[in-house]
C-alpha cells in the first residue's frame, strides 16, 4: 500500500475529535459525544485542508473557536484543544481552565509538548483549583499542513532567510534547525516510517538530515515508540528513503516563470492552503476550493494553460451534449440548461434523468470554477506577458545564454515590476559566464523602471563567490554557521539544470536516488540509517531501488517542483511514489521577497522603494 499522507493525517484528526477514542468503519465513534473545538491559528491551518464543516458536525463538533478570541463558558459539554505548544496558549489553557468554561479538557498538542511547559500547565491548573478538568493530555504529532495525498508544508515561514542570515549565529541556525526537525518528525510518526535518510554534503541539508537520524535514533530506543504500532511498513522488507535538499541546490525553480496551470494559478492568484478568491463574471470576488475532489484540477494541474483552456472548452461542449441527450429522451428542448422544467416521456426515461442530475449539475459547477479561473488567468498572462517570460526564462536556462537586446527588450516591456526582476535574475543564475557590461546594462534598466536590484545584487554576490567557495568549502567546516558555507552551489551545475524535457536537477537526481545504483552525481551524497548501527551507516545496507521517496526542500519550495516529481512518478515502471514536503510553499514574488531583505542585511541598497507586487 502506497503511503498516503493526508490519508493518515486525516485519520488522526478523526481520532483526536472523537476524544482520542477508536473509531469504527463509518469514520465515527461508537458513542456520540457533543462536544467543542478549540484551536490556535496554526493548527487551523492544518485541520482547514482536510476537514470541512460538515465534517466536523459528523464528529459532533457543535461549536468551535480560535483559543485567542473571548469565549462563553458551555456547561456539561467535553472541549477538544488542538494547539501548538506553547507558552502563550499554556496560559490561556490554564486561564479557561480556572474560569470552568467547560466540563472537560481534552488537550492535544501538534508536537510533543516539552516537559517545562507540562510542569506549567500542572502547576498552573493545580493552583486554581482546576486540574480536575483536565481529562488527557497528547502529543499528537501533526505539526504540518497536508495539501494533497502528495504534498505537504511544515509552514515555517521565511526559513531562507533565516538560514541565509549572515549575522544569524550559532544557536539561531540551531534553532531553526530544531524546528524543521521537529516537522519531518511529525510527518514520519503519522505515517509511521522509518526511511533511509539521503543529502548532499554540507549546508542546511546535512545539518537537519543528522539531527532527524540522532532524533529517530533516541526515539527507537524508548521501548513504546511511535513506530513499532501498526503501519504498512513495518513488517515490510523495503522502507522508503527521504532525500533531504535545501534551496541553494537549485535556485532557479523558486524564482522562474512557469506556464503550467497549477504552478500558474498558485504564483499569478495566490492559491493558499487548497483555496483562492478571484473576481467573478459579475462581479463581486468568487472563492474557490481546488484540491483532491476536484476531477479537473487532478487531471489537468501538469498541463499547459493552452492545453487546459481547450480542456475547458471540450469538457463544455460534452456536458452540453448529455444535457441535450437527456432533453431529448425526455420530451425536453434541445440546448436547454437541465433543470428538469422540460421533463417528460415515460417513467423509465424520467427516473434517468433524474438520477443524472445531481452529475450533471456537479458537472458544470467544476466547469463554471475553471472557466471563471482561466478567464482571470488569460488576463493576467496578456497584460504582463507571462507566456513569454516563461519560455525566455526556460530558453536561457537550457542554452545558458540569451541575446542581449532580447534580454533588455524583456526589461524595458510588459510586466510588473517583480517579473522583471525575477527575469534580471534567472539571467544572472542561467549564464555560464558573467558579462560585466551587460549586468551593468540590466541593473540600469532596472532602476529605470524603479525596481529595488537589492535581490539582484545579492545572487550576483552569491554567483561571484559560488567560483571562489568550491576549493574554500571544505575548509570551513568547524563552523555551522559559515555564510559562504552556506550558499555554496548555489549556481552549481547551472548547464543542466534543465534538460530538453524540462526535468528539474531535483527531480533528476532523486530518481537517481531511488535506483539505488552507483552515479556520480550522487556517489558523495550522505545515508542516515537511524535503524542501523551509527558505526555501519554507509551504502553497505542500501538496497535500492526505493519503491517510496519522500522528497523535503529547505527553504522553500513550490508547485513547478512537486509537479515535476508528480511526473516523474507517472513516467516510471515499475510504479513509484513520491510524497514532496517544503518548510513553506512560497510563490515567485514571496520568495523574491526573502531575496530582497536578504540583500538588504548584505547592505545592498536600492534608491527606490521596496518591491511592489
Amino acid at each position: 500500500m502506497a503511503l498516503n499522507l493526508r490519508q493518515k493525517q486525516t485519520e488522526c484528526i478523526t481520532r483526536m475529535l472523537n476524544l482520542n477514542q477508536p473509531v469504527n468503519a463509518t469514520g465515527t465513534a461508537n458513542e456520540e459525544v457533543y462536544k467543542i473545538l478549540i484551536y490556535d491559528k496554526f493548527c487551523q491551518n492544518i485541520l482547514s485542508p482536510l476537514i470541512h464543516v460538515k465534517d466536523l458536525r459528523k464528529h459532533g463538533v457543535t461549536l468551535y473557536f480560535l483559543i485567542d478570541k473571548d469565549r462563553k463558558p458551555v456547561h456539561d459539554v467535553p472541549a477538544v484543544y488542538f494547539v501548538q505548544a506553547n507558552q502563550s496558549n499554556i496560559q490561556l489553557i490554564v486561564a479557561d481552565a480556572s474560569r470552568s468554561l467547560y466540563d472537560s479538557f481534552h488537550l492535544n498538542f501538534s508536537s510533543s509538548i516539552p516537559r517545562p511547559l507540562l510542569e506549567d500547565l500542572a502547576s498552573g491548573t493545580l493552583s486554581s483549583d482546576s486540574i480536575h478538568r483536565v481529562a488527557k493530555v497528547h502529543d499528537q504529532y501533526l505539526e504540518f499542513v497536508t495539501l494533497e495525498d502528495n504534498l505537504f508544508s511544515l509552514a515555517q515561514k521565511s526559513s531562507y532567510v533565516q538560514l541565509n542570515d549572515p549575522s544569524a549565529g550559532d544557536r539561531e541556525i540551531e534553532n531553526i534547525v530544531e524546528r524543521v526537525v521537529t516537522g519531518l518528525f511529525c510527518v514520519l510518526a503519522t505515517l509511521t516510517v522509518v526511511p533511509i535518510i539521503r543529502c548532499p554534503r554540507g549546508g542546511p541539508a546535512e545539518m537537519v538530515a543528522s539531527a532527524l537520524d540522532q532524533r529517530l535514533r533516541d526515539h527507537l530506543l524508548s521501548k513504546n515508540n511511535l513506530f513499532t504500532e501498526g503501519g504498512s511498513f513495518v513488517s515490510s522488507f523495503q522502507r522508503p528513503i527521504l532525500c533531504i535538499f535545501d534551496r541553494n541546490f537549485e535556485l532557479s525553480v523558486a524564482i522562474q516563470h512557469d506556464f503550467r496551470y497549477r504552478p500558474l494559478v498558485h504564483d499569478v492568484l495566490g492559491l493558499r492552503l487548497n483555496r483562492l478568491s478571484v473576481q467573478g463574471e459579475k462581479g463581486g470576488m468568487k472563492s474557490y476550493e481546488l484540491d483532491s475532489s476536484d476531477p479537473f484540477w487532478v487531471t489537468n494541474g501538469l498541463s499547459e494553460f493552452p492545453e487546459v483552456a481547450v480542456e475547458i472548452e471540450t469538457q463544455l461542449n460534452k456536458y452540453k451534449k448529455d444535457v441535450d441527450e437527456v432533453n431529448r429522451r425526455t420530451g425536453g428542448s434541445d440546448g436547454a440548461e437541465f433543470d428538469g422544467t422540460y421533463m417528460m416521456g415515460n417513467t423509465k426515461h424520467l427516473m434517468n434523468a433524474v438520477n443524472s442530475l445531481p452529475e450533471l449539475t456537479e458537472r458544470k459547477q467544476v466547469i463554471d470554477k475553471h472557466t471563471n479561473i482561466a478567464t482571470v488567468l488569460l488576463g493576467e498572462i496578456k497584460e504582463r506577458s507571462l507566456d513569454s517570460y516563461a519560455k525566455k526564462e526556460n530558453d536561457m536556462l537550457i542554452r545558458g545564454a540569451i541575446d542581449r537586446n532580447e534580454l533588455l527588450d524583456v526589461l524595458k516591456g510588459k510586466g510588473t515590476k517583480l517579473d522583471k526582476l525575477r527575469f534580471a535574475i534567472m539571467y544572472l543564475i542561467s549564464s555560464e559566464s558573467i558579462n560585466q557590461s551587460e549586468v551593468e546594462s540590466v541593473e540600469a534598466a532596472l532602476r529605470e523602471s524603479e525596481v529595488d536590484t537589492s535581490a539582484f545584487q545579492y545572487v550576483k554576490k552569491l554567483k561571484s563567490l559560488n567560483v571562489s567557495m568550491a576549493s574554500a568549502n571544505s575548509a570551513s567546516r568547524n563552523n555551522i554557521v559559515d555564510w559562504a558555507e552556506k550558499i555554496y552551489a548555489v549556481t552549481a551545475g547551472v548547464k543542466n539544470l534543465l534538460s530538453s524535457d524540462r526535468q528539474l536537477a531535483l527531480t533528476r537526481t532523486v530518481e537517481a536516488l531511488m535506483e539505488g545504483k552507483p552515479n556520480p552525481e550522487i556517489d558523495n551524497y550522505l545515508v542516515f540509517d537511524p535503524r542501523a548501527p551509527k558505526s555501519s551507516s554507509g551504502s553497505s545496507h542500501l538496497k535500492g531501488p526505493f519503491k517510496e521517496a519522500i522528497v523535503f526542500m529547505i527553504g522553500g519550495g513550490n508547485y513547478v517542483e512537486y509537479g515535476s516529481l508528480q511526473e516523474l512518478v507517472q513516467r516510471q515502471q515499475p510504479v513509484r511514489h513520491v510524497i514532496y514536503g517544503t518548510t513553506e510553499i512560497l510563490t515567485g514574488v514571496e520568495f523574491i521577497d526573502q531575496l530582497t531583505l536578504l540583500g538588504h542585511k548584505m547592505g545592498f541598497g536600492s534608491s527606490t522603494a521596496a518591491p511592489t507586487h
